[in-house]
């Protein structure tokens, strides 16, 4: 039997672990599967583009799972009162091929991205780094807030967006928090100016420009979301030229990351090889640090595995039927139920 996880039970979930606890348990899980990098098979996700946004199928296995995760990114979503990003994802056995669980992945893909950028930025920000500004207040905004704050003790977030109403919410869902202070920002410009970590997240499927290289001070560290499918950018090239740039998965981020903008031998640095040792990440207070952050299949295999492992003790999630259950596993016909019919035809 399946397992369904709809987003009430996701939001349960969070609410009984806690957003803080719940995104170092998916860094904790996000870590090890990235140190098994060898382990997956891997391949870059299958994006169907359209004038209004693009839908994308993202898979991954290892010998024991396979999981794939259904997405879109259609930025003008809002206006049908849709979200811009709508997903779920399925983990299944391999074994088989048995389908064990069928999850809502559009909260989840918003946690697991911030928890991914906390978990870079843990090895490319600077340790006394405690200002980030935010470019970009929509739908991800709040858990990369909470995120940076939890995880890296962020105690300023400098805030801007074209959008007043989209900060204004923002700033609304933040207030409460204890050791956060917020600074609502008239420019890019403005937000940027003595931070720390600069973390961009607009949605506009364009090639846009949202830090220039004259807005990037000297040990800063850029936490890029927003650039993730072919034709939609945020960074200068000029601001990649003067940084290290880490990525998640090369293959895929050279079609649809910032440096898509980039000569092909541009050079680039897989996460997993600074995680496990095999390359610097930070290497003096001074660098410039980009994690040009596109989304990859290993991170919803990752945050699958959770949502499974915490889902059964907490009692949620409900049996689905997504399969046939046969007395003859060849009798795929006879669960049609049609031979009286047949007979009287």
């Amino acid at each position: 039997m399946t397992t369904l996880l709809t987003p009430a039970d996701v939001a349960r979930i969070v609410q009984r672990v806690g957003l803080p606890d719940l995104l170092r348990r998916l860094v904790g899980y996000l870590e090890a599967d990235y140190l098994r990098w060898a382990e997956f098979d891997k391949t870059p996700r299958v994006a169907a583009h359209s004038p209004g946004g693009v839908i994308e199928l993202m898979p991954i296995a290892d010998a024991s799972l396979y999981s794939f995760k259904y997405v879109n990114g259609h930025p003008g979503n809002h206006r049908a009162g849709l979200p811009t990003v709508m997903a779920f994802g399925v983990l299944a056995d391999v074994a088989t091929g048995t389908p064990l669980l069928l999850s809502e992945l559009t909260l989840t893909t918003a946690i697991r991205t911030a928890a991914t950028s906390a978990m870079v930025a843990r090895r490319l920000a600077r340790a006394d780094s405690r200002v980030m500004a935010l470019i970009g207040n929509g739908a991800q905004s709040e858990f990369q807030a909470l995120a940076f704050h939890h995880l890296l003790g962020i105690r300023e977030l400098r805030l801007y967006d074209i959008d007043p109403a989209a900060t204004a919410r923002l700033v609304r869902h933040l207030q409460p928090t204890p050791g956060l202070a917020l600074t609502v920002c008239a420019s890019i410009a403005e937000a940027v100016q003595g931070a720390d970590i600069v973390t961009t997240a607009t949605a506009d499927k364009t090639n846009a420009t949202i830090l220039t290289p004259d807005l990037i001070e000297p040990g800063m560290h850029v936490n890029g979301v927003g650039g993730d499918c072919p034709g939609k950018t945020e960074l200068h090239r000029g601001v990649l030229e003067r940084a290290r740039v880490i990525v998640e998965y090369e293959p895929q981020s050279r079609l649809e990351g910032d440096v898509q903008q980039m000569p092909a031998d541009f050079p680039v640095t897989e996460f997993w090889r600074v995680l496990a040792g095999q390359a610097p990440g930070r290497e003096s207070p001074d660098q410039v640090t980009v994690f040009d952050s596109v989304g990859f299949a290993l991170e919803d295999f990752s945050a699958l595995r959770l949502l499974r492992d915490l889902a059964a003790p907490l009692g949620l999630g409900a049996p689905l039927d997504l399969v046939p259950r046969m007395a003859d596993p060849r009798d795929l016909f006879g669960q049609l139920g049609l031979s009286g019919q047949l007979q009287a035809a």
